[in-house]
């Protein structure tokens, strides 16, 4: 079992029964109905309901259904071909995981702060699977559990994606690309290019990951409001009723969604 108890000092290895994940210590985490296992304590959350908001989540569901993002997707899941269980950190509402699992066929699990996002995830997605954690402390993952971890413009954690990576695992991170919504930005939040990130991403990772390969990737689409409304919202949760009042004016945009992917290799551990 891949699994790791998250009660302070414990760390043990999780083994399911029928409706609960348990421990040699007897720490018991019920399985949801949808599938899902919340792993988060008191101690690794900020607030009451931390991460993406049901609103946020929903919104960046409509927008990948649309098949607005679509390009993009396909070219992430083509830049890391997968032979062995693959963890998606950050997983938001399951997407892109599984089109990893659907285009591979391997083993695949997802971990996010959120709530409202796992519980979606998991009965969308149900051949996944999902756990609700704090990624930026801990992965609830056996050391090595996995031949690949990805990073899709999420939150990122080097020591645990290290540890919980097979010797030798691949790494993908994935970043807003400098022109990533710049023409909403502009409109909407009076902003101009990204600040790149790349080189103090790669600069991050340095310790412990040799970096294989990067590239960027972009794609525009025609937005109506409610696609430009969605994709805001979910890429910016604290949007203002000003600002999104600035998107409701509007009536469609060629808008740039673009991506820029980092293809790291684990090092040895010491």
């Amino acid at each position: 079992m891949r699994l790791l108890c998250t009660v302070r000092n414990c760390g043990q290895p999780l083994a399911r029964d029928d409706r609960a994940f348990r421990c040699a210590n007897n720490h018991a985490f019920d399985v949801a109905r949808s599938g899902y296992v919340n792993l988060l304590q008191p101690q690794d959350r900020k607030s009451k309901n931390p991460g993406d908001t049901a609103e946020a989540v929903l919104a960046r569901r409509r927008f990948f259904e649309a098949g607005h993002v679509q390009p993009l997707v396909d070219a992430i899941v083509r830049a890391l071909p997968l032979r062995g269980a693959v963890l998606d950190a950050g997983c938001g509402e399951g997407h892109h995981l599984d089109a990893f699992r659907r285009a591979y066929g391997v083993e695949a699990w997802g971990v996010d702060i959120s709530v409202p996002a796992i519980e979606l995830a998991a009965k969308t997605y149900r051949e996944c699977g999902w756990v609700v954690a704090n990624a930026d402390r801990m992965l609830p993952f056996v050391d090595g559990s996995f031949d690949a971890v990805t990073s899709i413009t999420a939150r990122m954690n080097p020591e645990e994606f290290h540890r919980v990576l097979a010797p030798g695992g691949a790494l993908l991170v994935v970043l807003p690309g400098a022109f990533d919504l710049v023409e909403l930005r502009e409109i909407v939040l009076g902003e101009g290019l990204e600040r790149d990130r790349t080189e103090r991403t790669i600069a991050q990772f340095a310790p412990l990951f040799t970096l294989e390969g990067r590239s960027s990737i972009a794609h525009t689409a025609t937005l109506d409001r409610a696609a430009m409304i969605d994709v805001m919202s979910s890429s910016y949760r604290g949007l203002r009723t000003r600002e999104r009042e600035k998107l409701e004016a509007l009536d469609a945009a060629r808008v740039t969604l673009a991506r820029d992917l980092l293809l790291f290799r684990a090092g040895t551990r010491g």
